[in-house]
């Protein structure tokens, strides 16, 4: 079977033992990772909150950004919202419009795949089973949060994204403030994350062999190329990790992209496995492991099971553009 090889994006460090630099500490190694991400003492910055309805205020409520005394309480919001609803279910709703979409679409015409179908359907699926009223349209609203999600937004991105929150506010169904906040930042998580996923499976594997299942591609895809690719935390002890002494209140920078890797976990680690084995850490671990894993890998799956069945590559994947035509 021809296999596609992943190597490292440019910029990925190679594995070691921890290292300092002007940030902090840069963590690179699989079991260095793990180590911090289920250590209490390695905590998520935390995220001051703002007036409600606000972006401020949802960054500040949602369990992503919570202190150790309010996430597991916020968490179990999220996941409430999240269990009633089937992975399988998901897929078959997120290919069922991949196709209608590719429907309307004349055979041999371009189609950006970010923009038009990677982003769109994820959301729009996920939206409609969380409850919002106008599941379409809280496709740009969410994209608006999420492209200010992240400290260092300039002001006119937190600008349109507290109007984006108003109206995702407005479409959600009732319920007290913190319970929609963090439903808001399930689909807020999933938007740059799924997309960037389906984006990579797409790159990397339209042209796989159809034998290769979709699954099987996405968890390779999910470790050679991670839609996430560094975390942060900071410690509020004293602590040893890989046998480096980090002080209190000193940041760490924990690569997935390194860590997915790491020759020690992962033998010949650029070469693309039919049978994956070991963890990708690209969702994470510990109490703070993304908790919508099985239903972003659901809506993945069934947005890019559709385009191998139904699309092949342009000629040349633009490089800043992810396109395909239809057959």
């Amino acid at each position: 079977m021809d296999l596609p090889m992943i190597t490292a994006a440019p910029g990925t460090p190679p594995c070691g033992p921890p290292a300092r630099d002007d940030d902090g500490w840069v963590v690179t190694r699989h079991a260095d990772v793990v180590a911090a991400l289920t250590d209490p003492r390695c905590v998520v910055p935390a995220a001051p909150t703002g007036a409600a309805g606000t972006l401020a205020w949802l960054r500040g409520t949602v369990s992503r950004f919570s202190p150790p005394d309010r996430h597991a309480a916020r968490r179990a919001l999220g996941t409430a919202a999240l269990d009633p609803l089937d992975p399988s279910d998901l897929s078959l709703a997120a290919a069922r419009l991949t196709g209608q979409i590719l429907d309307g679409v004349s055979r041999g015409d371009v189609v950006d795949v970010t923009g038009g179908l990677a982003r769109r359907v994820p959301l729009e699926v996920l939206a409609g089973q969380l409850g919002l009223a106008d599941p379409a349209a809280a496709v740009a609203q969410v994209c608006a949060v999420a492209a200010a999600y992240h400290p260092g937004a300039g002001p006119a991105a937190v600008s349109r994204a507290d109007r984006a929150v108003e109206a995702l506010l407005a479409m959600s169904p009732p319920a007290p403030a913190e319970t929609t906040a963090n439903r808001l930042g399930l689909l807020v998580q999933a938007a740059d994350a799924t997309a960037g996923l389906i984006g990579a499976a797409v790159r990397h594997g339209l042209a796989a062999p159809p034998r290769l299942g979709t699954d099987t591609l996405l968890a390779e895809v999910l470790r050679l190329d991670p839609p996430v690719r560094v975390t942060r935390r900071v410690t509020t002890e004293a602590l040893s990790l890989g046998g480096q002494a980090v002080r209190a209140g000193e940041r760490l920078l924990l690569r997935f992209d390194a860590a997915n890797r790491d020759p020690a976990v992962f033998p010949e680690a650029d070469r693309f496995r039919t049978d994956p084995t070991g963890a990708a850490l690209t969702f994470g671990a510990g109490p703070r492991a993304c908790p919508g894993q099985r239903h972003a890998l659901a809506l993945a799956a069934g947005v890019v099971g559709v385009l191998r069945r139904r699309c092949r590559a342009t000629e040349a994947f633009p490089s800043d553009r992810l396109e395909v035509t239809p057959r």
